[in-house]
């Protein structure tokens, strides 16, 4: 097995970047049971070094798979959970991504393209699927004829949603519910847990966040297990609609938080177990600073505040007049550190271009000033 944690900290930016979105796209298979083969992990970790391109690894795996005769269905899970990872892996380097419908079903596309029919094609009949962690129940998953109208409803409200002023806690906890919703949906025939996380990913690198691959990769299931729990209710056998699971999984996620999180306590049965770590798990860590370490990115946060500026006007903001340096040494870490963001990311030479804090930037401007 790769060692893909001594790529991370060892290893040069890019192939840091390439270790990290192959940790979590492997780890994301165990949200339906599957494991990847051993000539994967040989392969990911040729690509990780740089020797081979993302696209040369699809060709050698899909080269692979057309030489086995005599499959078994083992094969078959194994071969989909190569597939989806070199996908995934695929999507997570690049740094594009649209906040749509069109860029959910596209995900959704791109991860399952060649492994089934139905690949980036909203479904069109209703589906139930029996969860462990229900006892053989099942989520009331979204309305067919009504799956593209509740994606454009969902996606339009958080588009709209205003996080100026929320503090991380609060962030986190809108997030969670955002993810539910978007899930419960559930509009595509199979592979909706695998999409939503990429999705969402893509999304929280949009407002700023770099997501911690080790709490996808090692608690994808549980990822799965907390979906289902924030979506199920039954209310003769006293069992509600809980979002604190997934919410623990968020804050791990976003705040290095430590919360324990263990499949059996999500159990309908499980109660008992559940509320005996409540209050020695929930919030190992009370409080993530979003502050930046760097002085330049600090004060350029708290310059911005709620406010659009040109380079111009941030300089005379902060009392400066070196465009070059300040540009290398305060707006271009910013950006990178996920802080601030451009107006115009498309057009990075606008004329009305101008910066304005990423939600990340927003969070730390409010304990700043909190």
């Amino acid at each position: 097995m790769i060692d893909y944690d001594t790529y991370i900290r060892m290893g040069e930016p890019g192939s840091k970047e390439r270790a990290e979105a192959w940790k979590i796209a492997i780890g994301l298979q165990a949200v339906d049971g599957l494991k990847t083969s051993e000539y994967l992990n040989e392969t990911a970790a040729k690509h990780i070094e740089g020797d081979i391109t993302i696209e040369e690894v699809k060709t050698l795996i899909d080269t692979y798979y057309q030489s086995k005769t005599n499959r078994s269905s083992e094969d078959n899970e194994i071969e989909e959970a190569d597939k989806a990872s070199v996908n995934i892996a695929s999507i997570l380097n690049e740094p594009s991504f649209t906040f749509s419908i069109s860029g959910l079903t596209s995900i959704h596309k791109r991860i399952f393209n060649g492994i089934f029919k139905h690949a980036g094609i909203i479904r069109d009949y209703e589906i139930s699927k029996k969860e462990w962690v229900l006892d053989g129940a099942s989520v009331s998953y979204g309305f067919a004829f009504e799956l593209k109208g509740a994606l454009e409803h969902d996606i339009q409200r958080e588009r709209d949603f205003n996080y100026t002023g929320m503090a991380l806690s609060e962030i986190v906890k809108h997030i969670t519910q955002f993810t539910s919703d978007i899930w419960q949906i559930h509009p595509f025939c199979e592979g909706n847990t695998r999409t939503t996380a990429v999705f969402i990913i893509k999304y929280l690198r949009s407002l700023g966040f770099s997501v911690n691959n080790t709490t996808f990769e090692k608690n994808s299931w549980y990822f799965r297990n907390a979906l289902v729990r924030a979506n199920y209710q039954n209310l003769q056998k006293g069992i509600y609609k809980e979002t604190i699971h997934l919410e623990r999984f968020f804050r791990n996620l976003l705040m290095g938080e430590d919360n324990v999180l263990m499949n059996r306590y999500l159990h309908i049965k499980a109660k008992g177990l559940l509320e005996g770590v409540t209050h020695t798990s929930a919030h190992t860590s009370t409080h993530a600073s979003l502050v930046p370490e760097n002085d330049n990115i600090k004060r350029l946060v708290e310059a911005l505040g709620n406010q659009q500026l040109s380079v111009k006007e941030i300089l005379e903001a902060i009392g400066l007049k070196n465009r070059p340096s300040f540009v290398e040494y305060s707006l271009s870490p910013a950006i990178s550190e996920g802080y601030v963001r451009m107006l115009y990311p498309h057009s990075p030479r606008h004329p009305r271009q101008k910066y304005l804090l990423t939600v990340k930037g927003l969070a730390a401007y409010k304990e700043l000033n909190g």
